[in-house]
């Protein structure tokens, strides 16, 4: 069987795009709450938005290393 390489050109866009789809998920849910009368509606998204906030610490660090390992590559 053959192995295909890691193909790594696009990760730091692909993570890119997952960080705006997050910031964005995070702003709409930010506005539900304050449009939002339902407590357990508030806490529900309250609770995605924390833990969208640790998923973005994760990718913010994510990028950096594959933009650290591109900038290897090309040289």
């Amino acid at each position: 069987m053959k192995h295909n390489k890691d193909d790594r050109s696009d990760n730091v866009e692909r993570i890119q795009y997952n960080i705006d789809k997050t910031l964005q998920n995070m702003h709409l849910a930010d506005e539900m709450i304050e449009e939002t009368d339902d407590e357990k509606m508030k806490e529900t998204l309250q609770e995605k938005n924390e833990r969208r906030e640790q998923a973005l610490n994760g990718m913010r660090r994510e990028i950096q290393d594959e933009a650290k390992a591109r900038e290897e590559e090309e040289f």
